[in-house]
């Protein structure tokens, strides 16, 4: 007959216990439902000689277990990568300081800041190739100006020169991608595709797109769990039980750890989702579907011919124009006075007009909270009138959420704050998958005739025992899932085909 998780004998080398882990990382039980057959194989009796199961809301339980092992054992190294990394990239702010602080950073000697068409002379004059793409104003009294040369030579890449804004001394320069370092590009490279390309990109989609599902079956299991009236209780649920011993010690510290950490693991899977490659995509289609995109900046100047293209998402990362002919620097400082007086502070990248039929554009980039992203499009020859502006309350709500939530898995929305909770978050995440993997090791049979490197996975076959409306709204349910997440719904599939094969071939062992 079939029994709950928590009535399987929980001694420390038990090898017909289950998992009850939660949250992330590996789920770490071996077989339920039917007693051990005593075989080396752990095979029960062939089902020929057994009734057909009934159904049973247990069994959704069971399927759980077995959805939860597999998604920690083979989706965890993913996880681990993906939190290692992670970690490192939590703090780029204070890498760039301690690596490139003498471009990054100067000494105020002076109340006013030089314009910007000296500072950009000064770039020019040191760095003549390319043309001026972006210039990005200092977002402290003690940062540089960013003037930002689109180069050909260097692709995606810009070359951004770093300018004392009180002196206009040229401080350097680095190779950057959409503003960002050469060391932080790297960490992000390395956090999102582990430098193999759009190959790559694969392993933290397929990690993004387990880790909500191991979460949310995590909690179900754990909070669910049957055993006693701890599991019933908020302490029993939240905090470890440091009474056990073995793997029932081990299994309440990776629990624990995993409900403390569930809202932020499932912000992080939504919020990377939204810009991998194929949930992304599906994502997109949705903004659209929704009218949920931030709304676009008209450049076109009243009456010209020609339409300009919007370039302000270019212009938030000191994006790379291509221009014929280099800017007039006297019309940075036109763009920045005209955006100034219609009420954007803070730091702005101020970007030329893409041809004479188009506005400058001067976009806020402040991405601290309370974030500040207006624009406008001002007319720099027709002196300096704002022709067109996006306000950032106006941006709908589908938008904001997105913005906000890339912000905050970068750890820059909440600034120090936001840093030290990702940090947590990564060191949890380590801690619970180290603590799922040694609870499967901890199940693993240790009689002579028995032993084994881990324990058993949880039984096979759960899924014929489900009650038929778990059926009919789930199987609808998977499929829809497997078109909005592609690399769950294909990793998926190919963990039962491998399943269906492992036990064909057990079931012919032992016929």
């Amino acid at each position: 007959m079939s029994h709950t998780t928590e009535e399987i004998p929980q001694n420390d080398h038990d090898p017909t216990g289950t998992t009850t882990g939660t949250a992330t990382g590996t789920a770490t039980g071996t077989a339920t439902g039917e007693p051990d057959s005593g075989r080396p194989d752990g095979v029960t009796k062939p089902a020929a000689d057994q009734p057909r199961p009934a159904r049973s809301w247990e069994a959704v339980r069971h399927l759980l277990v077995r959805l939860h092992f597999y998604a920690g054992v083979l989706v965890a190294p993913f996880l681990l990568v993906a939190a290692v990394t992670g970690l490192a990239y939590t703090f780029t702010p204070q890498l760039d300081q301690l690596v490139y602080g003498d471009r990054l950073r100067v000494e105020r000697v002076g109340d006013e800041p030089r314009p910007l068409a000296e500072q950009i002379a000064a770039a020019r004059a040191a760095y003549p190739e390319g043309t001026t793409a972006s210039v990005i104003t200092p977002a402290g009294p003690e940062d540089t100006t960013r003037v930002v040369l689109a180069v050909p030579e260097l692709g995606e890449n810009q070359r951004t020169v770093f300018v004392d804004p009180y002196t206009a001394e040229v401080r350097g320069e680095l190779t950057t991608w959409f503003g960002s370092t050469p060391l932080t590009t790297w960490l992000d490279d390395l956090h999102r595709n582990l430098h193999l390309g759009e190959t790559g990109r694969l392993y933290s989609e397929v990690a993004a797109s387990w880790l909500w599902v191991a979460v949310a079956g995590g909690l179900v299991l754990w909070i669910g769990r049957s055993r006693g009236q701890r599991a019933k209780s908020a302490r029993g649920v939240l905090l470890p039980d440091r009474k056990a011993r073995g793997v029932r010690r081990t299994r309440s510290w990776h629990a624990a750890t995993g409900v403390w950490l569930a809202l932020a693991l499932l912000f992080l899977s939504a919020t990377g989702l939204t810009w991998s490659g194929y949930a992304g995509e599906r994502f997109g289609r949705l903004l659209d579907a929704a009218n949920g995109n931030a709304p676009a900046l008209d450049t076109s100047l009243p009456g010209a011919e020609a339409p300009a293209e919007d370039h302000s998402e270019h212009a938030e990362h000191g994006g790379s124009g291509d221009k014929a002919a280099d800017a007039d620097p006297a019309g940075f400082d036109a763009a920045l006075t005209a955006a100034r007086a219609a009420g954007l502070g803070g730091t702005v990248v101020v970007t030329p007009a893409a041809d004479a039929a188009s506005a400058w554009t001067v976009a806020q980039n402040d991405n601290v909270w309370p974030v500040h992203y207006d624009r406008v499009a001002v007319d720099v020859a027709g002196g300096g009138e704002i022709t067109a502006r996006t306000y950032w309350a106006d941006h709908p709500a589908l938008s904001k959420l997105s913005k906000l939530g890339v912000q905050g898995h970068m750890g820059v929305l909440f600034g120090v704050v936001n840093q030290i909770v990702l940090a947590l978050v990564a060191l949890g995440l380590t801690a619970v998958i180290v603590w799922g993997y040694r609870m499967w090791w901890q199940r693993r049979p240790t009689r002579d005739d028995r032993r084994a490197l881990a324990g058993r996975a949880p039984e096979r076959g759960a899924w014929r025992r489900l009650p038929l409306p778990v059926l009919v709204l789930g199987i609808p349910a998977v499929i829809a899932l497997g078109w909005a997440l592609p690399l769950l719904g294909v990793t998926l599939a190919g963990f039962l085909v491998v399943d269906v094969v492992v036990g064909a071939v057990r079931r012919r062992r032992t016929a």
